[in-house]
């Protein structure tokens, strides 16, 4: 699986509404795992590693406490 900037480069921009939508899903699929704050939080407050903002989802879907 790639990332989502290098399949974007030849494809348009997403609209605000686009990128509301899928934040949407995507905090109501970390709600769904019981994933406390989602993704976009854990972000905001400063995670940018692509692999320990997926560790924590996982682990806290998992019932864990993350990092």
């Amino acid at each position: 699986m790639g990332t989502i900037l290098p399949s974007l480069k030849d494809e348009p921009a997403f609209d605000p509404t686009d990128i509301q939508a899928m934040s949407m899903a995507l905090e109501d699929a970390c709600k769904a795992l019981n994933v406390q704050g989602g993704i976009i939080e854990l972000a905001r407050r400063g995670e940018r590693s692509p692999t320990k903002l997926r560790d924590r989802v996982l682990a806290e879907a998992n019932g864990g406490t993350g990092c």
